[in-house]
């Protein structure tokens, strides 16, 4: 294994690990999930300016480019808006894992806008990964304050999550060439902008470690996480990026369990292990028949 190649492990690895810890700083923060977003992204920004321009990117955005980074921006905010407030109500780790679908969110944009066709390997992974989420939707409130409602809609809310995770994701796909540093900036700057009117400003932190998680969020998990994730994303094959990808909701689940004490129910882990195996083999673009059928020996002659 190459120099490079570990030292892309290494980032993507630090890049999940923290992903995986977000909802812990989410819920400690006391905030209201459209004050957590909002200051996330106000802190975030100049952090993400620092790296670009330490990167040599910092540039104005204008015409095509602009538009595309704000809509990507706009459907970021709404994807952060909505998974924090299903954390407490469906838990971190079942609203993390139901929001790993998004890989076949991003199949179906494909296929919408782009005209690409879904292979029957995809909709074999598809089928599986909703058998999953209807698993881990049908199995009960993920804690015992939550009543089903509350639990459905947290999972609802992280559905809709994913969607928007995946709308970001595809227009960013669309601006090749574009630094990503560049793209985030743009992101979060549109999030300031759009979350402004809606934060409360008469219930801001007052307390220094409500600061603390929030100033957390804002400069290591959307400035110091940016780095680490586009480093690895430079330095990895596509394949290996996707993979390590899902140590994020293995940390979410960590995380939860012992910070809240939120196991989940047998069902619960089992749709959830399903949801993540398909994501997962959808990402590798594995074959359901390879998997299940032997390898044949070739016959000596």
């Amino acid at each position: 294994m190459s120099p490079t190649i570990k030292s892309g492990i290494l980032d993507m690895t630090v890049a999940m690990v923290l992903s995986g810890t977000i909802g812990w700083f989410v819920l400690q923060s006391g905030q209201s999930p459209a004050n957590v977003v909002f200051l996330r992204c106000l802190i975030g920004a100049p952090v993400l300016a620092l790296l670009a321009y330490r990167a040599g990117v910092l540039a104005v955005v204008r015409g095509r480019t602009l538009f595309l980074a704000m809509i990507g921006g706009v459907a970021l905010v709404l994807n952060w808006l909505a998974l924090f407030s299903a954390y407490p109500l469906a838990s971190i780790s079942a609203a993390t894992i139901v929001y790993n679908v998004q890989p076949f969110m991003l199949v179906g944009l494909g296929v919408l806008f782009l005209g690409e066709k879904v292979s029957t390997n995809k909709l074999v992974w598809l089928g599986l990964a909703f058998a999953g989420m209807l698993a881990m939707t049908l199995s009960g409130p993920a804690t015992e304050e939550n009543a089903q409602g509350s639990y459905l809609l947290g999972i609802l809310l992280a559905v809709v999550a994913a969607f928007c995770y995946a709308v970001a994701a595809f227009v960013t796909k669309s601006l090749k060439g574009t630094s990503p540093y560049l793209i985030a900036l743009v992101q979060v700057g549109t999030g300031v902008v759009l979350l402004a009117p809606l934060a409360d400003w008469h219930d801001l932190p007052t307390a220094p470690q409500n600061w603390a998680m929030v100033a957390t969020l804002g400069i290591v998990h959307t400035g110091i996480m940016y780095a680490f994730l586009y480093s690895a994303i430079q330095k990895l094959p596509v394949v290996l990026t996707g993979t390590l990808s899902f140590l994020y909701p293995v940390v979410a689940v960590i995380v939860d369990m012992y910070a809240f004490g939120h196991v989940l129910t047998p069902v619960q882990a089992l749709g959830g292990a399903t949801i993540l195996f398909a994501a997962i083999a959808t990402t590798l673009n594995l074959a359901p028949k390879a998997l299940l059928l032997p390898k044949r020996k070739a016959p000596q002659r």
